[in-house]
């Protein structure tokens, strides 16, 4: 995506067109468009003719764009779930593990860089019912890699509204959820991680058309990236406008729950309710 946008960039600048770009690489407009999205890998010589289109040839300026494109060809730690993996997934992993701002609402369980492994366990069972041991075990341990973000030294601002369904409806059994409230009850005072609870004392709000995520990344280049998972695949929505109707939506989640100090106590509520 920075290579991507680093491209889009070079070319407006020229006021080239995606037309006129693509056919200096013998390639078709959409294609040109994949990769400024970043949704395509990138090719050497495809760069370093771009690069000379846009009239870029200061050679340590070209060298650095070359080197982008390298690393963006290098395949990530999760692709070595492939077997496991839904074919949208990969993209979300690639996005999240880059992130420094993410924001999520949540309403159907807890989200899965907060989950314990019993917990995740137990949705994994649900939402793969009939397959193997192994299988589950792999989507967990794929799960409890992500996690590694969040106790990282260059951990990324994680901030979330979990509506009260999700911490009522159980999954696994009694202890199983006592010991996802417990855990939440300790991430939530990481001082990186906003956590907060939409009770459903608030009756309807802002975040009534379900479950989303916003990433923001620390290059200036990059638009934030609004993450909706749907059954059988997912949708990536990086216009502006886009993403300033889930920033709004989430802001006032955000303003309508109680705030951290709050939410912790009603999770501390649920907590002796179980």
């Amino acid at each position: 995506m920075l290579l991507g946008s680093q491209l889009r960039r070079l070319r407006e600048a020229r006021g080239i067109t995606r037309e006129a770009a693509g056919y200096s690489i013998r390639a078709s407009e959409s294609k040109i468009s994949r990769m400024e999205l970043g949704r395509v890998s990138f090719k050497t010589r495809d760069v370093e003719d771009l690069l000379t289109l846009y009239g870029i040839t200061d050679e340590k300026e070209r060298t650095s764009l070359l080197s982008l494109a390298k690393e963006a060809n290098v395949a990530g730690w999760w692709h070595s779930y492939s077997d496991v993996l839904p074919s949208w997934f990969p993209t979300y992993v690639g996005l999240e593990g880059a992130a420094s701002l993410i924001r999520v609402y949540e309403v159907q369980f807890v989200h899965g860089l907060l989950q314990t492994p019993d917990y995740a366990r137990a949705v994994v069972r649900r939402g793969m019912q009939g397959a193997g041991e192994a299988d589950v075990e792999r989507r967990v341990a794929l799960r409890l890699e992500r996690q590694k973000y969040l106790v990282a030294e260059n951990a990324p601002e994680f901030h979330i509204v979990l509506d009260e369904a999700a911490l009522r409806r159980p999954y696994g059994d009694r202890e199983v959820m006592r010991g996802q409230l417990l855990h939440l009850i300790e991430m939530s005072e990481r001082p990186h991680i906003r956590l907060q609870v939409m009770p459903f004392g608030f009756g309807g709000h802002s975040g009534e058309s379900g479950a989303f995520t916003i990433l923001s990344f620390p290059e200036s280049d990059l638009s934030d990236v609004v993450y909706l998972e749907q059954l059988t695949s997912a949708l990536y929505l990086d216009k502006s406008e886009d993403v300033a109707q889930y920033e709004r939506a989430l802001k006032e989640l955000q303003q309508d729950s109680p705030d951290p100090d709050g939410s912790r106590d009603l999770l501390r509520g649920l907590l002796q309710l179980t």
